[in-house]
């Protein structure tokens, strides 16, 4: 329905509202494109993009602004393709190489922090690999009168502790067969195996030791069902806070309630998805940036910005396919050859 010339104007109403953040006129748009009509005819145009939901003007006297319909249009057919340089590689690639220990949750929070820092909006991250993981290791910390501390360590190299506290003290011969117990029956066990139904039969299996150690294991069940839950983590909060293009309202209800937006992250796994206020995101005159991170053919979590609708596109999306496809490589090559060597 739209000719190439009505297609310039509204790249250009885009890109100069990206710019500025103010309603762009007829004499702007001319001056973007260079085209070769008059004023009015540009005008008349833009009061076609404006027929068709594309644009729309705050004030009568003023110029337009794209609404979500025009900066999708954008982000789908109009917006020049970037590639990332040697040196912009380079500087992204810094923020994950130095990384003393690169597990997913390390490499993932690295990207979602650099993000944040290089965007100037909030970064968004989820990630559903530890679901998936395997318990690599249970222990019992004495830490005090009838205190102790419950650690969790995965495959995916999560690691989740919790502080248990009793009202006895456990003699060394009951933290020795608790230990082994754990080992026996849930190390090397899938996060996504546990059931209420496991934890009762492993309970029941405790024997004489049931009543001291139930405790015990329904704390370490704890553990791994958090690690199972669906976790939507977000840096660069204080972004979205000095951010006057959103209502402050609206931004804290989201990060009061950043788990809502499961279900939207969810749906990013077929590539580069941007998903507006408009769309049923928390937020309104609000933007989601996200892709997906794979180990292997397996959807491991997703990864992306969020911020205003008045973001660049042109050079945030090529941020977050280049972090997400990298570390998609890092954590699958890793797991192969966890694979070779066992």
């Amino acid at each position: 329905m739209l000719d190439d010339r009505k297609l310039k104007i509204l790249a250009a109403v885009v890109d100069e509202y990206i710019l500025t953040g103010e309603p762009v006129g007829s004499k702007a748009v001319q001056q973007r494109t260079g085209l070769n009509v008059s004023a009015a005819t540009i005008r008349n145009d833009m009061a076609v993009l404006e027929q068709l939901g594309h644009l729309e003007q705050p004030h009568t006297s003023a110029g337009r602004i794209p609404t979500f319909s025009g900066f999708r249009l954008y982000i789908e057919k109009l917006m020049p393709e970037r590639s990332i340089t040697d040196e912009e590689k380079r500087m992204l690639d810094s923020y994950l190489d130095d990384i003393e220990i690169p597990t997913e949750d390390a490499l993932i929070e690295s990207a979602s922090k650099a993000l944040a820092e290089l965007t100037q909006c909030a970064a968004v991250v989820q990630n559903i690999s530890p679901k998936f993981s395997v318990i690599t290791k249970t222990e019992v910390i004495p830490t005090g009168k009838r205190m102790y501390v419950l650690l969790m360590v995965t495959s995916a190299g999560s690691i989740q502790n919790k502080i248990c506290r009793l009202e006895f003290d456990l003699t060394s011969e009951q933290l020795d067969f608790f230990s082994k117990f754990m080992a026996e029956n849930l190390e090397g066990l899938a996060i996504e195996q546990l059931s209420d139904e496991m934890i009762d039969k492993l309970t029941e299996a405790l024997g004489t030791y049931m009543v001291t150690l139930t405790p015990l294991m329904k704390g370490f069940y704890e553990l791994a069902k958090g690690l199972g839950a669906d976790d939507v983590r977000v840096s660069g909060e204080k972004n979205l806070l000095t951010c006057k293009e959103i209502d402050q309202t609206e931004i804290i209800r989201f990060l009061e309630n950043k788990n809502e937006v499961t279900k939207l992250l969810d749906e990013s796994f077929s590539g580069i998805q941007v998903m507006f206020g408009e769309d049923g995101f928390v937020m309104n005159n609000s933007s989601m940036v996200v892709y997906p991170i794979k180990k292997g053919k397996r959807n491991a979590g997703s990864l992306g910005v969020i911020g205003p609708m008045r973001i660049n596109y042109s050079k945030i999306i090529p941020y977050i396919e280049y972090f997400s496809e990298k570390i998609s490589r890092m954590i699958t090559e890793e797991d192969d050859e966890d694979i070779t060597n066992d």
